[in-house]
């Protein structure tokens, strides 16, 4: 593919967009099975009319999962390529952010994060079956990433075991790709105390409110901003009512890192925590989630290939380390190399004002089918 090959992914601009908008109509929130199977049969008919030679997989999971091989006749591994149909929107959202284009920028709930980026893979078989280049690839769209892909993760794992590389299509970071994201932990620390008359016995009771109170700075301690490791209590909550010594507290726990190391340190840790009154219980409840997407030489000779096709596409292509993390981290957890990111640049993921741009819908497809040729 050429620089000249753009313009074919310009002429066919305004039929991604209205594709876009088909599947950013189709609320679903996590775990919302009817919107999940609508998706899904909708997306399954389009990849079926992109090439006859289509393998299509539906699992179920808290909603339905999608799997789709090419090429699976030309013995070799395929590539991945990871996306995720679910958001994080409630149902109405679509009433409150409605799809439309204002300033060569498409608004939807999901837009940016991620359905805007599904169309680009439906884009890309389209250019390989035109230009009849068979390519081994496997599309698997989970439908609880956004939740922590509990049902997903399994899939994610599984075909990635047989993958040659992955290529992840979440967001893109202000138009820059994604070589690393921090590993992730979801943790809730509870406290069980003893209740008691506020007024007549207080000291009759073991107020777990205070004693969770007193374990925040402790908590917070284990952080260590150096190696890039954070530790949040990110809510509290406890008691029953006002005239009680509250027997039970709970707060939760964001954890994220960019060794697997410091994962495995920060859970020790915060598993070491005692009660200061003897009286209160704690206990610890929740896991490491995933494990983080490093940057290794392997992740960045993948993301040099990304930059070159870019650059004879005629546009440059950054990189980025982030927070957030995303199915890619699994992948790199089981050595495979890792280019997350690969969607349009937009902004306002999780919002009501969540937005793609218009104009780098072609390049993003033409870089992704560029990728898939060259593998």
């Amino acid at each position: 593919m050429s620089e000249g090959s753009l313009e074919y992914f310009r002429s066919r601009q305004d039929a991604m967009v209205e594709e876009i908008n088909e599947l950013v109509a189709i609320e679903t929130p996590s775990h919302d099975l009817d919107g999940s199977s609508r998706i899904v049969e909708l997306l399954a008919s389009k990849f079926r009319e992109v090439s006859d030679c289509v393998e299509i997989e539906k699992a179920n999971g808290v909603g339905s999962h999608i799997i789709v091989r090419v090429g699976v006749d030309l013995g070799k591994q395929p590539t991945l390529i990871l996306g995720h149909t679910d958001t994080v929107h409630p149902l109405g959202t679509i009433d409150r952010n409605p799809i439309r284009i204002e300033n060569a920028r498409l608004f939807g709930p999901g837009v940016f994060d991620m359905k805007g980026n599904i169309p680009l893979v439906l884009e890309a078989l389209r250019y390989l079956s035109a230009e009849k280049i068979e390519r081994p690839i496997t599309i698997l769209l989970s439908c609880d990433e956004e939740t922590g892909s509990a049902t997903g993760r399994d899939l994610v794992e599984r075909e990635a075991a047989n993958s040659v590389r992955c290529l992840v299509l979440e967001p893109s970071a202000a138009g820059a790709v994604k070589t690393a994201r921090k590993g992730t932990g979801v943790f809730c620390l509870e406290a069980t105390g003893v209740p008691a008359h506020a007024g007549l016995e207080p000291d009759r009771g073991a107020n777990a409110i205070t004693e969770l109170a007193r374990q925040v700075d402790a908590i917070h301690s284990v952080a260590d901003r150096d190696a890039g490791t954070t530790v949040n209590v990110t809510t509290f909550s406890g008691g029953t009512t006002t005239n009680v010594i509250p027997a039970f507290a709970a707060c939760e726990i964001d954890v994220r890192f960019s060794k697997a190391a410091e994962g495995d340190r920060v859970e020790a840790e915060l598993r070491k925590l005692s009660a200061h009154d003897a009286r209160v219980k704690l206990e610890l409840k929740g896991h490491i989630n995933r494990p983080p997407l490093e940057e290794t030489k392997d992740v960045m000779a993948l993301y040099e290939k990304a930059r070159s096709a870019a650059a004879v596409l005629g546009f440059e292509l950054g990189h980025t380390q982030v927070g957030g993390a995303s199915d890619g981290n699994f992948v790199a957890a089981l050595g495979i190399p890792v280019l997350d990111g690969l969607g349009i640049t937009g902004d306002g993921a999780h919002t009501l004002d969540e937005y793609i741009e218009i104009e780098d819908i072609p390049r993003r497809a033409a870089l992704l089918t560029k990728l898939l040729i060259e593998e």
